[in-house]
């Protein structure tokens, strides 16, 4: 169930985007050209940075404006009014940076979240930079010295750069293991335990017509146990993984795997017991 915080940014940002697409106001972004030339000096990389922060601070601006009104001016169908500015971020190129924000107070004098602001302060965009980087060998000790490209950016501390890397991780064991499987074409699936750290997994690997590889599911247990095995058998087969179709099973020597194969494949399977 989704706590209060969680629906009132979601309802920002629905408001924003039918702000964007019903009205579709313009943003204008003037910068004069020495700024230009100055911010240029270390890059054209820099200026972008710099302008994008920019952008983004009147893209928030013109939000603010459509939910309260000009300032300083009267307006009687304003849904908010502003309560000052304080210091905030946004999500770029991987980084937290530094970013302020108008507050603003709705009719009922609760905190006005704006739309644009947690669009900005996604962590998606964060977390997928961490993934990628690290999976490329990139260490959490030498990852913000590597990636950093604002002066003022924060949250890429190696503990930071941890806790987004499990974060992203868990997504991607998400994915991985709801996928649908209906689609693929397999001669052969292999299931055998693998140890990971202290542990032991099961692990379904499935061989394509054209030799492609694809791993299909996991659980941590051992290869004896037959309640283990059954589920993940059963969760292949609800994600679509067709047991009728003939096929090689590659496996170890358990017993329990061997049983558990046959009976959901019954005379479609063709056993091939491996002892490693």
């Amino acid at each position: 169930m989704k706590k209060q915080y969680q629906i009132d940014k979601q309802r920002a940002v629905q408001q924003f985007r039918r702000l964007a697409t019903e009205e579709n106001p313009n943003i204008q972004m003037i910068l004069p050209l020495a700024e230009i030339v100055g911010l240029l000096q270390d890059g054209v990389g820099h200026l972008l940075r710099e302008a994008g922060l920019s952008l983004m601070s009147l893209v928030m601006e013109e939000e603010v404006r459509h939910l309260a009104g000009d300032r300083h001016e009267q307006h009687a169908g304003r849904l908010a009014h502003r309560w000052g500015k304080e210091d905030g971020y946004c999500v770029v190129d991987g980084q937290k940076v530094p970013i302020k924000r108008t507050r603003l107070r709705n009719k009922e004098n609760r905190e006005q979240r704006l739309g644009s602001y947690e669009i900005f302060q996604r962590s998606g965009p964060l977390q997928k930079g961490v993934w990628d980087k690290m999976m490329r060998g990139l260490s959490t000790r030498n990852y913000g010295a590597v990636v950093k490209e604002f002066q003022q950016a924060y949250g890429i501390e190696k503990s930071a750069v941890s806790e987004n890397f499990i974060e992203a991780s868990r997504a991607k064991v998400k994915d991985l293991m709801e996928r649908p499987l209906g689609e693929l074409r397999l001669c052969a699936v292999l299931i055998d335990g693998t140890p990971f750290k202290d542990r032991q997994m099961i692990v379904a690997l499935g061989i394509g017509c054209d030799g492609s590889k694809t791993v299909l599911g996991f659980r941590e247990g051992a290869t004896e146990n037959a309640t283990v095995v059954g589920a993940l058998l059963s969760d292949l087969i609800e994600r679509g993984l067709d047991f009728t179709t003939p096929r090689l099973y590659i496996l170890d020597g358990g017993k329990a795997l061997h049983a558990a194969v046959r009976r959901h494949a019954g005379e479609a399977a063709f056993i091939q017991r491996c002892q490693v």
